[in-house]
């Protein structure tokens, strides 16, 4: 298995991003939460993974540090939760912002996020509750996600902002309306697009 990987970050384009390691490149699925954290294309980078082999297919998913990947992990052992949801639960929120979902029974906050209905929701909150002990206590001391490195340079960062929360689960439709309702001229670059829609998502 695959447990760390640290190489050049060449590509990034949410949620898929490119590490090279010795001339291999190998692609993989980050979070927002993870790819907020990003340093800048050419730069070396250090990632946490988890390794995913279907019969169609071998996916390998990339988290900043083990606390976002051992939360994917019992995420994933949630009925009805696979890794695509994991990743976008955590693209939604970080772990500490899940834990306080738990302990408040926030269950409005889960059902935003794209693919998670009401009793997918109401699993994770009874599931995760006891799982979740260590985070809990960590919580308030825990700071939120990084600003993040602004991607290289891209001709339309609105198509790149939805095209990310397509990727995620967001209808078309949808992912176009929030983007169109948060961008404003002080938006630099797609990843602030994509954390201000997400953030719209799910405190709307």
């Amino acid at each position: 298995m695959i447990g760390r990987i640290r190489g050049v970050l060449v590509y990034k384009q949410p949620p898929d991003i490119l590490i090279e390691v010795g001339g291999v490149g190998y692609e993989i699925q980050v979070p927002m939460t993870t790819l907020y954290q990003l340093p800048e294309l050419g730069s070396e980078v250090s990632l946490v993974t988890h390794f995913v082999v279907r019969e169609d297919a071998q996916l390998l998913y990339g988290f900043i540090d083990e606390r976002d990947r051992g939360l994917f992990r019992q995420l994933i052992k949630v009925s009805g939760v696979g890794p695509k949801l994991g990743l976008t639960i955590l693209s939604g929120m970080d772990s500490s912002s899940f834990a306080r979902c738990v302990q408040r029974d926030d269950i409005s906050s889960l059902m935003a996020l794209p693919g998670v209905g009401k009793k997918t929701a109401e699993r994770l909150l009874v599931e995760m509750r006891d799982k979740l002990k260590d985070w809990l206590v960590q919580t308030d001391a825990t700071g939120q996600a990084g600003s993040g490195i602004a991607l290289a340079p891209v001709t339309d960062i609105v198509a790149d902002a939805e095209g990310a929360l397509i990727a995620l689960g967001y209808k078309p439709q949808e992912a176009g309306r929030v983007v169109a309702a948060v961008n404003d001229d002080s938006i630099a670059d797609s990843e602030e697009l994509i954390r201000r829609a997400l953030k719209s998502m799910v405190s709307g």
